[in-house]
C-alpha cells in the first residue's frame, strides 16, 4: 500500500516555478511562483490543479451503487454515470470518520480522497462488505487527481503516467495555495484539517439542506445508515455543538496560524475553539476557516495566535430551526 510518506513528487513539480508544498502536501506544488496570479486564473476559469497526491480508491461489483447507499451519508441508488458526488462515513454517534469524493461510470465508482486515508477506508469498506458483490481496490498507483475550475467544482481522474500531458493540455498550472485560497473564501471544510474527531456534519456545512452547496456530503432524503439519527436529530431541532466560522485575520501580521491553533475572545477566557485552513486570498487578504463553539457571539472579535480576527458566519449557529419537518 502506498503511503504519503512514500509517495514520488509529482512530475509537475518539475515545471517553471514549481514550489512544493508542506506537510502532506508536499508532494505537489504549493504555487509556480504567482500566487495571485494564480488564483485569477482560477476564478476566471482557467488552468488546472495537481492534486496527484491525494489516495484514490476504485468500488467495483453490480451491488456497489446500493452498497455504499446503505453505509454512507450519499444517496447512491440509480446514481448516473458521470456525476460527481460527494460522501461520508459517520460513526454511530454521528462524527465524521471518512470523506471521499467520487464519480460512476457504469461499472465501478471511482474516489478520491485525503493523502494518506485511503488505507483505513479500504480496511472499513472491506469489513463491510459481507455477502456483497463488491471488489475493492487500490488504485492511487494508477490514478492521478485534477482539479479544474467551473460552475461547480470539477475534477478530473489522470493517468499518472499521462499527467504531463494533461497538464500541457490543460494548463495553465495554479498551485495548492492558490486552490486552498478559494476553498477557504468559498467556506468549503477539508476533512482532517477543519474537522477534528468530534465533527458531526452538521457544524460545518456538509448537509444539502444547508443551500445545497456543491460540497455538500450528506443527502436529507434517504434512507437508515450509521450515524443518521445524530444528523436527524440536530437538523430537526437546531443548534449544533460548533460551527464553521470563515476568519477575517489581521493582514498586518506576516503570518499564518498553524491547523489546530486554539481562537480566543480577545477579552480573555476559554478557547472558543480552533482555526483549520489558513491562506492569502488576493483579495480578501489573509483568512482562515474555525470551528468555534456555538454559543460564541458571530459579532465578537477574537484573537488566534495573536492576530486579531474577525468573523464570517459560514454556518448559522442556529442552523436547523429554520426546518420544520412536514407531518
Amino acid at each position: 500500500m502506498t503511503t504519503t510518506t512514500d509517495r514520488q513528487p509529482s512530475p509537475l513539480l518539475a515545471l517553471p516555478g514549481a514550489v512544493a508544498g508542506d506537510g502532506i502536501d508536499a508532494p505537489v506544488a504549493a504555487h509556480y511562483g504567482s500566487l495571485f496570479g494564480e488564483q485569477k486564473a482560477l476564478e476566471a476559469g482557467d488552468g488546472f490543479v495537481d492534486l496527484s497526491h491525494r489516495d484514490v480508491l476504485r468500488v467495483a461489483g453490480p451491488d456497489r451503487l446500493t452498497w455504499l447507499h446503505s453505509l454512507t451519508t450519499q444517496f447512491f441508488e440509480g446514481l448516473e454515470p458521470g456525476r460527481w458526488v460527494s460522501a461520508l462515513v459517520l460513526s454511530p454517534q454521528g462524527h465524521v470518520e471518512h470523506a471521499f469524493t467520487g464519480v460512476d461510470d457504469g461499472e465501478a465508482f471511482t474516489a478520491h480522497t485525503e493523502p494518506g486515508r485511503a488505507a483505513a477506508l479500504i480496511d472499513f469498506l472491506e469489513r463491510m462488505k459481507f455477502m456483497m458483490r463488491v471488489e475493492i481496490t487500490d488504485v492511487t498507483a494508477d490514478l492521478a487527481v485534477a482539479w479544474r475550475p467551473g460552475s461547480e467544482t470539477r475534477y478530473d481522474l489522470v493517468p499518472r503516467a499521462q499527467l504531463a500531458a494533461y497538464a500541457e493540455a490543460a494548463g495553465p498550472a495554479a498551485g495548492l495555495w492558490a486552490f486552498e485560497a478559494l476553498r477557504i473564501a468559498r467556506g468549503e471544510p477539508r476533512f482532517g484539517v477543519d474537522t477534528d474527531e468530534r465533527t458531526i456534519p452538521n457544524e460545518v456545512g456538509w448537509l444539502d439542506a444547508e443551500q445545497a452547496p456543491a460540497w455538500s456530503a450528506v443527502h436529507m432524503d434517504k434512507g437508515c445508515y450509521r450515524g443518521q439519527e445524530t444528523v436527524a436529530r440536530v437538523h430537526n431541532l437546531g443548534r449544533p455543538p460548533r460551527r464553521l466560522t470563515l476568519l477575517h485575520l489581521d493582514g498586518s501580521e506576516n503570518r499564518l496560524p498553524a491547523a489546530g491553533t486554539e481562537v480566543l475572545p480577545t477579552d480573555g477566557g476559554r478557547a472558543a475553539g480552533f482555526v483549520g485552513s489558513s491562506a492569502r486570498h488576493h483579495e480578501l487578504g489573509p483568512i482562515a476557516l474555525a470551528v468555534l463553539k456555538r454559543n460564541t457571539d458571530v459579532a465578537a472579535p477574537l484573537v488566534v495566535d495573536g492576530i486579531p480576527a474577525a468573523q464570517e458566519v459560514v454556518v448559522d449557529p442556529e442552523v436547523g430551526l429554520h426546518f420544520r419537518p412536514q407531518r
